[in-house]
């Protein structure tokens, strides 16, 4: 990798600049609600008939609880008239009658469980297959994206809305929206129960909604940008942990641990700001509606006192409606707690969202196919820049023959890491136009066109697997005979039989538990193995020591031999084979030749030569 893209990198998330780590403060404007719970309704358009089945079960649920307490209230008012009635001597208690009311009570409450496990079982159906959904379609998004999303926005932040925000809005859609449809349904059902019984105790019990709704908004209003502060927050925690951790041996060897406590501070006490506020207003809401609704029970009680000493109503109903009337406010109350978790959920889904419908990669219908490909790569007036304002690549024109080896040689920052990113198309050029066999690459399938090529780069990237594993990732049906060839021909083959397990052995997930250059032995053994028509090595050998460079070279001249190759390297066995050397500086080419040819010229190149690798000159010659 090559200062300049170093320099990128600090300038992005590692740096502290990249959108992951902009502060983000509670007075910032609440999440477009209703924008966001659309696309999620429209994204759950595939689960129709579940939906169907839990609005049917929720609403069967709700209804057969309501009406058990008004056949319970018959039960107790054939043992208040029994009671009275022997206490009179003219009768007695029906315990039969009693009786059949109980069973019947049971039943329906019995129906009523069922109904709710069932609509319960589906809405964890449909909320689950919702997240797998969003983390399916984040997965394949991440592939469309282009590559300046990720060297802008931290690694943690995008890790967070896969899996902060998708899990917050499968648990808030699992609750919110049950609890939505079993609260709906029971404020109707209950007000038209307590209607049934008697219509001044219900306008009297009606006098707390006004009185709720007021309650509702103010917390609404207020509570949405410090739950919308709160996800983005811990999604900067997630960054900086995951930053932090990952460079920790170059955190402590630079003793910027107080460093990185003070800026993790920074963010957890914003972290802290926000989630207090929302969790406090949020919490408000409880208190404040119990008291509303122990004002409505108070008063429902006195009325109700006060028809029964005039026999307008009956022991039994008084029961039942005050029983009713502790069931309407309780779904008033918890139709108030779901407004906060469809906050939760609103601001975790427009995160998620954002990253879905963010800018990807455009690559139009192709109209060259790269099926049969030679190798010829022609570079026309090459003219790129990050930023439209600011050029790295003016003009930069080469000619590359099939099968011939290429150096780029520049100081830092004169873009030949750029140049490389070019040529896979993680950018398209701004000006001019790259040419392979005369087909301009823009005009190519960007998959198609990566198949061509074979990497070996600075950084040795492994994942968590086996070593053969990791090397097989080269071309996937490899069978185990061409892997450890590969690996022989990488002159890897000695060193991984001498690990436990050999090829067998798993690499952990920093790749720690083997060397930087066995890494590197590693990833040149996985290109040697995928077999490309043109190579691109990066600083391919610059983690290794001298003697094994040499051995390695030995294999990459046979690797490279009829294959197109672009190598960007100091060293001087590299340089000094190349059939085409393009001197780099500030984005231009200044001079192009063979190492002779260059050094004949007495120019740049050999003052590059004279300055960086006099030492390694004399090495190679003493070698």
């Amino acid at each position: 990798m090559s200062d300049n893209t170093r320099a990128q990198r600090m300038g992005g998330p590692r740096g502290g600049h990249g959108h992951g780590h902009h502060g983000m403060m509670p007075e910032e404007k609440a999440a477009d609600f209703k924008g966001s719970m659309l696309k999620l309704i429209k994204l759950m358009g595939g689960s129709k008939a579940a939906i169907a089945v839990v609005f049917a079960f929720a609403i069967g649920s709700t209804v057969f609880n309501i009406v058990g307490p008004k056949v319970l209230s018959t039960a107790t008012t054939e043992l208040y008239e029994g009671i009275s009635a022997k206490i009179a001597g003219t009768g007695g208690i029906d315990f039969n009658a009693v009786g059949t009311i109980l069973l019947t009570t049971l039943a329906l409450y019995g129906v009523s469980a069922l109904c709710s496990f069932v609509q319960g079982w589906t809405m964890t159906s449909v909320s689950q297959k919702t997240c797998y959904t969003l983390r399916r379609r984040i997965a394949e998004k991440i592939s469309r994206m282009p590559m300046g999303y990720f060297e802008k926005t931290s690694t943690g932040d995008v890790l967070s809305r896969i899996t902060n925000d998708v899990d917050m809005l499968g648990q808030s859609l699992n609750q919110g929206i049950t609890q939505l449809i079993t609260s709906a349904t029971t404020i109707v059902g209950v007000l038209v129960m307590m209607l049934s019984i008697n219509v001044p105790m219900t306008l009297i019990a009606l006098t707390v909604i006004p009185v709720s709704g007021v309650l509702v908004k103010a917390v609404v209003s207020r509570s949405q940008k410090y739950f919308r502060a709160q996800q983005k927050n811990l999604g900067m925690i997630n960054a900086q942990v995951e930053e932090t951790f990952s460079g920790h041996a170059v955190v402590r060897a630079f003793n910027r641990e107080d460093v990185a406590l003070e800026r993790f501070k920074e963010t957890n006490d914003r972290l802290y700001e926000s989630a207090w506020k929302s969790q406090f207003l949020s919490g408000m809401m409880m208190p404040a509606m119990n008291f509303v609704s122990n004002l409505g029970y108070v008063a429902v009680a006195i009325a109700g006192a006060a028809f029964a000493m005039r026999g307008v109503i009956t022991v039994g109903d008084i029961q039942a409606f005050i029983q009713y009337v502790k069931n309407f406010t309780q779904p008033i109350t918890q139709l108030a707690q779901v407004s906060n978790v469809l906050q939760q959920m609103a601001a975790s889904a427009e995160r998620v969202f954002e990253f879905l419908d963010a800018p990807e990669v455009e690559d139009g219908k192709a109209t060259e196919s790269l099926a049969h490909v030679e190798g010829n790569v022609t570079f026309d007036h090459v003219g790129f820049g990050y930023d439209a304002d600011v050029r790295i690549i003016r003009d930069f024109s080469a000619e590359v023959k099939s099968g011939q080896t290429v150096a780029l040689v520049g100081p830092t920052g004169a873009g030949k890491t750029t140049m490389v990113k070019l040529l896979m198309r993680f950018y398209d050029v701004d000006e001019g136009a790259i040419r392979i066999d005369g087909r301009d690459i823009r005009d190519c399938n960007r998959e198609e066109l990566r198949r061509q090529f074979g990497m070996v780069l600075q950084d040795a990237w492994l994942f968590s697997g086996t070593i053969r594993e990791n090397i097989r990732y080269g071309r996937l049906d490899a069978t185990d005979e061409e892997v450890e060839q590969a690996a022989r021909a990488a002159f890897a083959d000695h060193f991984i039989r001498t690990l436990p397990g050999g090829y067998d052995m798993v690499i952990n997930e920093d790749a720690s538990n083997v060397s930087q250059g066995q890494r590197q032995l590693i990833t040149i053994a996985r290109a040697i193995l995928a077999d490309r028509k043109m190579l691109i090595l990066d600083e391919a050998t610059s983690s290794v020591d001298t003697r094994t460079e040499k051995r390695i070279q030995m294999a990459m001249d046979n690797l490279m031999c009829g294959r197109t190759s672009f190598v960007i390297a100091h060293r001087l066995s590299t340089i000094r084979n190349a059939d085409l050397i393009l001197v780099m500086h500030e984005g231009d080419i200044v001079e192009q030749g063979t190492h002779e040819e260059l050094l004949a010229l007495g120019g740049f190149y050999a003052d590059l030569y004279n300055s960086q690798f006099a030492h390694d000159n004399a090495d190679y010659a003493r070698g």
